[in-house]
């Protein structure tokens, strides 16, 4: 069968051909998402799906009234002066930077009553993108029959920084960060130009009781009452607010429906929605269940040590460390937990297969053979590559045995520096204690017991470390090793004889698990350049077929994304699309003013204008990490809502779309201004936003 290009004209189309086979397909072409790059919107779509059809200076204010909020999160200035908004939980973390003797954001907030009270925070930037450009036809170099791939890559390599040094100097382009990014594993290439703004203030911050309201409990669920929202203000180089009239957002408090088409502007950080079958299964029962395990075990420890000295004074910056700990390590279970259940739902995985074949059978190629066999090889590795990895998280014994490992491999090369070697001995012997510290020993047998639950059937590893004893009786054995004396551990280094037996169990095992460690990444590096090769392939089939009527994966560069307003059935009873301030003290007082349901002080009598005002509004909008702070603007490119969560239902997002019950979770336009007047009485504020 002759292969189609379609674009988005013919996007109905294709929708209407799944439609016509709905019993015979359950797949759709938006299950690769609806995350639109400005340079393909989709724009007959648009008029089909809301009878819209937004102009190119729309397109384009948008764009420019959007945000990256440094390099994790998005925003939106929303007035003529340099007002930025983006969530709480973005601002957090840096916001503290600022935080004064005597001051406590998490309790108290922060607002500053003047311009001269707005706090810098030194490193903390956005940056709006200006510039783009497809760069696809100057990027692509054909290999010759002759030409290794590493040659070709050179010349791809030669030919993006010719065409960087090009634009930089092209009128327009001049001082814009240049990046150039990857679509469809190299079916289309794009330049973006961002211009930077260096001088960013903390304008408004609410405590965290209201920036997280509900906590871990309430995370990616709906209904929701939540005022997870910050405003900051860039200002330019001569000190003064930035004069953004030409492109912000005008903020509407009443702008938005039920049923309205709503957008949604911002970066969007990853998806895998051009993984195949094999590769989603290989994630289902190796990458993400083991991941999520060990992210399980670890937040319990840390919500027991958080537990132990919540309540003590003198504790209070410990535990304000411990708590956000467990807030981004609860996030990360969710969100992971999520996709394995995605994995684990026969009919999402039908779905996936049904387009896998379809595609398949247009190219005509056994590209996704090649991919399975090759990931049935690496299932054997994926315990040491997930489990032996030095992360922070896991602990530091694990840390300490990789250096071991790498200085045991070291002294035996004839070539090495004796600098080199003192300077690894003395590192290993600093950090020795670590193997009779309880929570470090605590730690790495929890993951001993990780792998003992992970190891590939009939792998012998770690059977043969532990040699009989059970995992505490050898976790108290390394306790008493010569690598936990600061002292013996140099002399035992340092002694030919002594490592050559190598009869110290800690020597033992960090050899052991060392070479298992490294034949894993060995098995994974080198077949990472077929892999990669293959998966190009694949996705420049999907784009050879569909072309850029499927988006692209999420790459944290800027997206626009389609949707409505509408609520969704749940727990066998219907989720409205709004809430309402009414909700929030009801779950203050539902759950006995308890934690994390409680609210400051200056929450109480509240008056009823707040309480009848709208809080947390859904819709059927496409988001992923990454989307977090992104404004959610209405059909006249107001800003009526703030982003920042999706239901759980959304959390399978990450390989496949789903909007029957997926649902983007933002703040309501007219719930942030509510709070602003009637609670913060931030009045600058709210005359700055003030538009009636």
């Amino acid at each position: 069968m002759k292969k189609l290009k379609v674009k988005f004209l013919s996007l109905l189309i294709i929708l209407a051909v799944f439609q016509v086979n709905a019993q015979e397909k359950a797949a759709s072409p938006f299950d690769f998402g609806k995350m639109w790059t400005f340079e393909t919107p989709p724009k007959e779509w648009f008029k089909e799906a809301y009878g819209f059809e937004p102009s190119d200076d729309w397109f384009e204010d948008v764009r420019m009234s959007s945000l990256r909020f440094a390099s994790w999160c998005s925003a939106s200035f929303v007035s003529p002066s340099g007002l930025i908004m983006t969530n709480h939980h973005c601002s957090r973390d840096v916001s503290v930077q600022v935080q004064a003797e005597g001051e406590n954001f998490d309790k108290r907030g922060f607002y500053a009553n003047t311009l001269a009270e707005e706090r810098k925070v030194e490193g903390l930037f956005v940056e709006q993108l200006v510039k783009t450009v497809d760069i696809t036809d100057e990027v692509r170099i054909t290999k010759t029959p002759f030409e290794s791939q590493a040659d070709k890559m050179q010349k791809q390599a030669d030919a993006i920084k010719a065409i960087e040094d090009k634009y930089a100097a092209m009128p327009g382009w001049e001082n814009l960060r240049l990046q150039v990014v990857t679509y469809y594993s190299g079916g289309k290439y794009s330049l973006y130009g961002y211009k930077r703004y260096d001088d960013i203030r903390l304008v408004w911050l609410p405590e965290l009781d209201l920036g997280f309201y509900g906590g871990d409990p309430d995370n990616f669920t709906y209904p929701r009452y939540n005022l997870d929202c910050t405003f900051w203000r860039a200002y330019d180089e001569a000190g003064n607010p930035l004069n953004t009239s030409e492109n912000y957002l005008e903020f509407n408090p009443n702008g938005i429906s039920d049923q309205d088409p709503v957008f949604v502007v911002g970066n969007p950080g990853r998806t895998e929605r051009y993984r195949t079958n094999a590769q989603l299964e290989y994630d289902r029962d190796y990458r993400y269940k083991m991941l999520l395990k060990s992210l399980t075990n670890r937040h319990d420890m840390l919500l027991e040590e958080y537990n132990l000295i919540k309540d003590d004074p003198a504790q209070e910056m410990e535990a304000q460390e411990l708590l956000g700990n467990i807030f981004n390590m609860s996030n990360s279970m969710k969100a992971y937990g999520g996709i394995v259940g995605g994995l684990h739902d026969e009919a999402l995985m039908g779905r996936k297969q049904e387009m896998e074949n379809n595609i398949k059978k247009h190219s005509g190629a056994d590209y996704w053979d090649q991919l399975a066999a090759a990931y049935a090889e690496l299932n054997q590795h994926a315990w040491p590559v997930s489990h032996l990895a030095p992360r922070s998280y896991r602990g530091k014994i694990l840390g300490l045995m990789h250096e071991v490992y790498n200085f045991d491999k070291l002294s035996m090369d004839k070539t090495a520096a004796p600098d080199d070697l003192n300077a690894a001995v003395a590192s290993i012997s600093e950090k020795s204690s670590v193997l009779t510290d309880k929570r470090e020993m605590k730690l790495f047998a929890m993951l001993l017991q990780e792998i003992s639950e992970d190891i590939y059937p009939g792998d012998k590893t770690l059977e043969t470390i532990l040699g009989g004893k059970n995992i505490f009786q050898f976790v108290d054995l390394l306790s008493k090793s010569e690598f936990s004396s600061s002292e013996k551990v140099k002399s035992m280094l340092m002694d030919g004889k002594k490592m050559n037996e190598g009869s110290d169990p800690f020597l033992s095992m960090s050899r052991a698990f060392g070479k298992k460690y490294d034949a894993a990444s060995e098995a994974f590096g080198s077949s990472s350049p077929m892999r990669r090769d293959l998966e190009t392939k694949i996705a420049n089939s999907a784009f050879d077929l569909y072309g850029t009527s499927l988006p692209p994966d999420a790459t944290f560069t800027l997206r626009i994304s389609d949707g409505i307003v509408t609520g969704y059935n749940y727990n066998g009873t219907e989720a409205p699309y709004k809430t309402t301030y009414f909700g929030l003290y009801d779950r203050h007082y539902s759950n006995d003013s308890e934690s994390p349901w409680s609210l400051p002080e200056k929450w109480q009598n509240p008056p009823m204008e707040l309480l009848m005002a709208p809080l947390n509004i859904v819709s059927t909008n496409d988001i992923i990490g990454g989307n977090s702070g992104s404004p959610l603007i209405n059909a006249k490119g107001e800003a009526v809502g703030l982003i920042f969560d999706g239901n759980i239902e959304s959390l399978p997002g990450n390989f496949i779309f789903d909007d029957e019950s997926n649902r983007t979770v933002s703040v309501h336009a007219g719930g942030i201004y509510a709070a602003l007047k009637y609670i913060y009485k931030a009045d600058r504020i709210v005359k700055e936003l003030d538009r009636m």
